[in-house]
């Protein structure tokens, strides 16, 4: 196997769908798989030790669940439905098991389900630069820029080695954003987040202020201001978890799933209800069809990911 090659099959990732929503199943095992190469030198595990953390990874960064059964398991489906070309599955007796199991756990730890990357993969992720490519193309196709920090260290990826990806010609990145969306939506925001009006300043430059896409990039959303909004740091990274969204008609709504501790935590439930700012005269809203996909695919909605 090759480099391009194994973007190549990491790549066709991004077509996983279940049920018309987003799957990040398989590349969130794939992302934690690589964390557990780069600090032991092998993928191998069980599905035993896979559990837990690959679930709570999906329940996390994935679409929300309403079984709470599902949420406990949900490694499941990547585990046993991973591509063969990349991933070597095997019962407790050495024999390979198939794409046909059952994507039960409990049928999984009977069987002493373990996998691997194959042998040909691990070879090539060793050679210089492929390993930050591979993980940097997923984190890219997956998520948004707001998102990725928190993916990568919830599975152990050392920034510093995923910059040399960026290094790389031709490594397989998402595709561009248009230059000055962000610049556009700001400004259509007068600079100030429409959520909750932060609008700092460090002299001329704004700060603390990004431009979020409503429909992530990584999703195919556009960069269009009907697909932007202007968000303070904080609520950026809070909407592309889920906690926070929108109604149709452009109410914030705070996640069930939220919880404060404190007072400035509980400033967020303040938000619920409240309308999101409107643009300045000229500009678009938001699209509804952007806010029903952020409802389908990123909000958490009530459910099993607490459990």
């Amino acid at each position: 196997m090759t480099r391009e090659e194994l973007l190549a099959l990491l790549s066709a990732l991004k077509r996983a769908r279940v049920g018309g929503r987003r799957a990040p199943h398989k590349p969130l095992l794939v992302l934690w798989l690589l964390g557990r190469f780069a600090a032991r030198g092998s993928s191998a595990v069980t599905y035993d030790e896979a559990e837990e953390p690959v679930s709570r990874l999906i329940n996390d960064f994935g679409p929300a669940v309403t079984s709470r059964t599902r949420a406990r398991e949900r490694a499941a489906m990547p585990f046993v439905h991973l591509e063969r070309s990349l991933w070597d599955l095997r019962d407790r007796d050495g024999l390979p098991m198939g794409t046909d199991v059952a994507e039960r756990g409990s049928l999984l730890r009977g069987r002493g389900a373990h996998g691997r990357f194959r042998p040909e993969v691990e070879l090539v992720l060793a050679e210089p630069g492929v390993f930050a490519a591979a993980a940097r193309l997923l984190l890219e196709q997956h998520f948004t820029p707001a998102l990725e920090p928190l993916v990568r260290d919830a599975v152990g990826l050392d920034p510093d080695l995923l910059d040399e990806a960026a290094q790389l010609p031709g490594r397989g990145r998402a595709r561009r954003r248009r230059s000055g969306f962000a610049e556009e939506v700001l400004m259509a925001y007068a600079y100030a987040c429409a959520f909750c009006g932060f609008d700092g300043a460090l002299g001329r430059h704004p700060v603390g202020l990004e431009a979020a896409h409503v429909r992530w990039h990584s999703q195919d959303g556009p960069d269009e201001i009907a697909n932007g909004l202007s968000l303070c740091s904080l609520h950026h990274t809070l909407f592309d978890l889920g906690a926070l969204g929108l109604l149709p008609d452009l109410r914030i709504q705070v996640s069930p799933l939220y919880v404060a501790r404190g007072p400035a935590g509980r400033a967020v439930d303040a938000l619920h209800g409240q309308p999101v700012a409107t643009p300045r005269p000229g500009q678009p809203a938001v699209d509804p069809e952007f806010v029903l996909w952020h409802g389908r695919q990123v909000f958490k909605r009530p459910g099993a990911q607490a459990a």
